[in-house]
């Protein structure tokens, strides 16, 4: 049950009948784990922890640096030079103290990421690498845990959904294959990013967690497994495509039914 402080704090959800108070109190219960609290974790945490999502664990090695600040909108100039997962939590219990946080505020490697995602409903990871996302995607998957993935460049956004745990979906890692085991993509810093763009893919991935904490709980709830829909900033537009489960995929092709 919600009190009556948070029913006037979650007011606008609510009286939404695909939210209603059932699923406000469902996201009350929910543990969310976020991976990256840049150009993509900073405005979704903002957005995360306004839907009341009772748990947060935020994971992040960075320090703040001048030119975050025209897209990581979570930070200010007094948080430069801090590290982002603690100004991250002073951030949401500044905002609702009532909300559990939790940081880890070193690099993940496979270890890590096992012991970070484990008994977590959602992850929600927008690293900006290929190692990482593949380290948690793993790990996701180990555990029984759906992930969100999301990233941006440029003009150009994607957010994808998966469960490779279930026999018939797909994970991160029959999405993008194996080559990618390594810290070698490209970085905003090379390339450039419209600050607007991540926050369009930020606030895309955010809904669409509210969505799969929710699925159970709620009408809204419907976690489109194995879809991932890409942004394009420039049309501007979007477009989904269905990633198949790959039977030889190292990360989750014998997980079905465990």
């Amino acid at each position: 049950m919600l009190g009556e402080d948070r029913l006037e704090r979650f007011a606008r959800h609510i009286v939404l009948p695909e939210v209603g108070g059932a699923g406000q109190a469902a996201l009350a219960g929910k543990h969310l784990v976020l991976v990256g609290l840049g150009g993509i974790g900073s405005p979704a945490l903002q957005y995360l922890a306004a839907a009341g999502i009772g748990k947060l664990t935020l994971v992040d090695d960075d320090k703040v640096d001048a030119s975050n600040l025209q897209r990581q909108t979570l930070y200010n100039e007094r948080d430069i030079g801090h590290g982002k997962a603690v100004s991250a939590k002073r951030w949401v219990k500044l905002f609702d103290p009532l909300l559990e946080v939790e940081i880890s505020d070193r690099r993940i490697d496979a270890a890590r990421a096992a012991t970070l995602v484990e008994g977590a409903d959602l992850v929600l990871d927008g690293t900006d690498n290929f190692a990482t996302r593949l380290a948690v995607s793993d790990a996701c998957v180990k555990a029984s845990v759906p992930l969100l993935s999301a990233a941006v460049g440029r003009f150009q956004g994607q957010v994808g959904a998966f469960a490779g745990h279930l026999p018939d979906e797909a994970c991160y890692r029959c999405f993008v294959g194996d080559a990618f085991d390594a810290d070698d993509c490209d970085t905003c810093a090379e390339d450039g990013m419209l600050g607007a763009m991540a926050g369009w893919v930020a606030t895309f991935a955010s809904l669409h967690a509210i969505r799969v904490l929710l699925d159970g709980s709620s009408a809204y709830g419907d976690p489109q497994w194995s879809r991932v829909n890409l942004l394009d900033g420039m049309k501007p537009g979007m477009r989904q495509f269905t990633i198949a489960k790959d039977p030889e995929c190292k990360g989750c092709s014998n997980s079905g039914g465990q």
